[in-house]
């Protein structure tokens, strides 16, 4: 069978996380580690179009990088220091997916995500080792310059090395602190993707980032709690825009466009939280999600208990943007002028949903002159031309 480059990059994407993954523990070095499942993809792009795919493609990418970081550690006469340490690793073509590998995946995340990075640092490493993106792709998904990206890659491996960061899974005592890293940089992989609409190829990658740690990690809520949150974010979307790209708020998007099997599988990881009983702030966006996608219009959202479950995400994270989200569901519940008054100390004075929340509240108080000078603020701080043009026309298609 024939196979096209569009599909080899698809099983590459799909797999370049866990070979790279592997041959880290396997040498202990990521750049040797990341060179040699590139060239193995150089190789599967020459030889799989007129073979086919093999049996076991994640396999075959892991054990081709193998052997060719086995050849080049042979021409730097590096083999006897290491060939030794390798002769128990798995050979062939089938490279079994048992618990060492999941391991292997999970090592890379924790390292990829560790606190001593920058953010950006963090997310460049997932996208690149994990996800299988080019340093040309994650260069693009920042809007800077292949070189750049190239050269902050190059620096977040060296501080790795020169860090000593640990190639481990954190222990117990550290990992709540520790996977709060990891899935904040698959959120904000999410949200980049949302906010930047020539990569919301991005948003399935976070999702598909979210899969894994699921996988990876059964028995975290917190894990749970985030997919189901992106599922939910994801269902909505096609009902985002207009078919002339405009903006369409939640109250008027045509909730029959909702894609209702990711709702359900969003809903079902909500139940299991629940069950669990150790609520935190991902799974409290999601429960909140769920409620809007339980109504079926928006006048059947049930406000009270949105707010509700803002009162307990805002005792988990006392962030301004919790608040700012809790004074609209606030504004709901006992009209807009409290909230109104709720915004002028929250510390966002560049973030743009703070002038659009308050235009509207200021709109819905009969303020229409300030209003309009809140929405053009908005309007110029806002991320993406849809929600500029949005903003810009008052915060509605008409009033």
């Amino acid at each position: 069978m024939c196979v096209d480059e569009a599909a080899i990059g698809r099983v590459f994407r799909e797999n370049a996380g866990r070979s790279v993954a592997a041959l880290v523990r396997a040498f202990g070095d990521i750049d040797l580690a990341e060179d040699a499942v590139q060239e193995a993809f150089a190789v599967a792009l020459r030889k799989w179009p007129a073979d086919g795919l093999p049996a076991n493609p994640g396999g075959w990418i892991t054990t081709t990088a193998r052997n060719r970081a086995l050849d080049g550690l042979r021409r730097e006469s590096r083999e006897r220091e290491l060939l030794g340490q390798l002769a128990e690793q798995p050979s062939g073509d089938a490279v079994a997916d048992d618990g060492r590998v999941q391991d292997d995946r999970l090592r890379l995340i924790f390292t990829c995500c560790h606190p001593a990075l920058s953010l950006e640092a963090r997310v460049a490493l997932t996208l690149r080792l994990l996800g299988g993106l080019s340093t040309e792709e994650v260069a693009h998904a920042f809007l800077v310059s292949e070189p750049t990206m190239a050269q902050r890659l190059v620096r977040a491996k060296h501080k790795i090395k020169a860090a000593r960061i640990p190639y481990r899974v954190p222990a117990a005592h550290e990992l709540p602190t520790r996977l709060s890293s990891v899935l904040s940089v698959v959120y904000l992989i999410y949200t980049t993707g949302l906010n930047q609409p020539e990569e919301r190829g991005l948003c399935g990658e976070a999702i598909r980032f979210s899969r894994t740690l699921r996988t990876l990690m059964p028995d975290e809520p917190e894990v749970a709690g985030l997919l189901a949150l992106l599922l939910l974010t994801e269902a909505r979307r096609p009902s985002h825009l207009s078919e002339d790209g405009s903006l369409v708020l939640l109250a008027d998007q045509d909730r029959a466009l909702w894609d209702r099997a990711a709702i359900a599988e969003a809903q079902d990881l909500m139940r299991w939280c629940l069950w669990r009983n150790r609520p935190g702030p991902y799974q409290l966006q999601a429960a909140i999600g769920a409620v809007h996608a339980d109504a079926a219009s928006a006048a059947d959202t049930d406000w009270p208990q949105i707010l509700a479950l803002y009162d307990q995400l805002l005792a988990l994270a006392p962030t301004p943007v919790v608040a700012l989200n809790r004074a609209v569901a606030l504004a709901e519940v006992h009209g807009p002028a409290g909230a109104l008054a709720l915004l002028d100390g929250l510390q966002l004075e560049n973030y743009y949903l703070l002038h659009a929340t308050r235009a509207d509240l200021l709109w819905r108080l009969g303020r229409r002159s300030e209003a309009d000078a809140a929405y053009a603020r908005a309007a110029a701080l806002a991320p993406t031309d849809a929600e500029r043009e949005f903003l810009s026309r008052g915060g509605r298609a008409a009033r």
